[in-house]
């Protein structure tokens, strides 16, 4: 079984590498060769963000495994109600909510990335690393530098633009303290001998600098977060954890995939309901709801995830 399960966090681990060099490698001649047209990287971080949406949906096959109906029911009304919140606070508060998701964010991400490589390596030979470094390296990169590099003001634009200058002025001062932070986390992986986890966050940093930032973002978001975060429900949710003990890693994968797959037709209903019911504009408010939404359902799944990061980071007694 811990066979299988490292050979499925491996995979994911090259999948979602090789995705962001892709996402670098397109967005190049596309910038190129359309240099104005927002077209393609609607499309694109429209069909990331998407594929991204499953990762978090299978909060209630982990933490209520048991499906008891009473439990069932409070967790999800509990969960639910705080996204309901979020939602009602992102759109009421669009600045400061902005802001706040964009710490919450970069913290979550950080250590989920960090804690699905605890994962790999609780099942390997390779030694540990800083997670602390690599966790703010990794989170706050792909979060923050497509928010306040040159191009970040005709994303903005494109989201919502009331969150031009959201950022009041500390674009630059934000922009050179992550690439500072970026190349300290790739000094320090490199110091301890992991070559690649400084590749990786050399990755971050070039998409991020390079791609637009729609495209940065969504392609960090959906082909890398949640590709490594599915992997580590993988472990978690029994129907995997059945097809893992039968040496099926590709099988643990999708059955945690297609757990997820219900809330994502949900979360496209509910969006585009959403939005209707508030004055929305297909054409141009579409993406703009869909991050909404996304961003208010990041809050109650930090939380959750809580436990298992706690676990993969070494807080708490771990069991494989």
């Amino acid at each position: 079984m811990q066979a299988s399960e490292s050979v499925l966090l491996g995979r994911l681990q090259i999948i979602s590498r090789f995705s962001l060099l892709f996402g670098i490698l397109i967005s190049v001649p596309l910038n190129l060769l359309f240099p104005n047209d927002l077209t393609w990287q609607l499309a694109l971080a429209l069909i990331a963000l998407t594929v991204g949406i499953p990762h978090g949906a299978v909060d209630h096959l982990i933490t209520v495994p048991k499906m008891a109906s009473s439990k069932m029911f409070f967790f999800l009304t509990a969960y639910l109600s705080v996204t309901g919140l979020a939602i009602w606070f992102l759109l009421n508060f669009q600045i400061l909510g902005f802001a706040l998701i964009v710490v919450i964010s970069a913290i979550h991400f950080g250590i989920g990335d960090a804690s699905f490589l605890s994962e790999l390596d609780r099942r390997s030979s390779k030694g540990k690393f800083p997670k602390a470094v690599y966790a703010l390296a990794a989170g706050f990169t792909p979060v923050l530098i497509p928010l306040v590099n040159s191009q970040s003001q005709t994303a903005l634009e494109v989201v919502n633009p009331i969150l031009v200058g959201w950022a009041t002025g500390l674009e630059q001062p934000f922009l050179i303290s992550c690439v500072i932070l970026n190349l300290v986390g790739v000094i320090t992986m490199l110091l301890n001998r992991r070559a690649m986890l400084a590749f990786d966050l050399l990755v971050l940093l070039t998409i991020s600098l390079i791609a637009p930032p729609l495209v940065a973002f969504a392609f960090y978001f959906g082909l890398w977060h949640a590709l490594r975060h599915t992997g580590r429900l993988a472990l978690e949710l029994e129907s995997s954890k059945k097809a893992n003990a039968e040496s099926k890693p590709g099988l643990a994968f999708w059955n945690a995939v297609l757990a997820g797959i219900p809330a994502l037709v949900i979360v496209i209903v509910f969006t585009v309901v959403l939005g209707f019911t508030t004055g929305f504009n297909l054409g141009t408010d579409l993406l703009w709801y869909l991050l909404v939404v996304i961003w208010a359902l990041t809050v109650p799944h930090m939380a959750l995830t809580a436990r298992l990061d706690a676990r993969a980071m070494g807080l708490t007694k771990a069991s494989i």
